[in-house]
């Protein structure tokens, strides 16, 4: 089976920067959802949240990373997307890339939803984060919102929802 991807929706933050990001009114129409972005946050945080249907709890996952030098996992009990943007003191212009694949979003069971993450400091750092998480409720998502811990994501970063149908 081909899986095809179609636009749900884009954004592009402006000038001042947006302390979230949020995709409203997804459609019941698709098979699975994907949300590209790429972050960079005004202050020196380096994760985001992620909430669906605007609820940030029941949220469980567990992360592996590394960064060159070492390796390490863990397991977080919240919605917290640790390495998930670039922090103000790297390098100036630099974004992170992550994408987040969320299958059956409108079945019944609880959600899961897997995440690619990476963003370095021109060459002297990069940290790689992999996770598998679950959202411990059985509504149908129609929400999808990334949110700034503590100050902003600055202007030009993005993010992009698709709507996977197999085909």
């Amino acid at each position: 089976m081909a899986n095809t991807f179609e636009l749900i929706s884009s954004v592009t933050v402006g000038s001042g920067g947006a302390a979230s990001i949020d995709f409203t009114s997804i459609p019941a129409t698709y098979t699975d959802l994907c949300l590209v972005f790429s972050l960079r946050s005004s202050d020196g945080s380096d994760y985001c949240g992620l909430k669906f249907n605007n609820s940030s709890s029941s949220f469980s996952s567990r992360q592996i990373y590394g960064n060159g030098s070492g390796a390490g996992s863990t397991t977080r009990s919240n919605n917290d997307l640790t390495g998930s943007q670039t922090p103000s003191v790297y390098t100036s212009n630099v974004f992170s890339n992550n994408a987040i694949y969320i299958p059956n979003y409108t079945g019944s069971a609880n959600k899961s939803y897997s995440r690619d993450s990476v963003f370095e400091n021109n060459g002297t750092n990069a940290i790689q984060t992999l996770e598998a998480g679950i959202w411990s409720n059985t509504s149908a998502i129609n929400q999808v919102t990334l949110v700034h811990p503590s100050a902003t994501f600055v202007q030009y970063s993005t993010a992009t929802l698709y709507g996977v149908s197999n085909a």
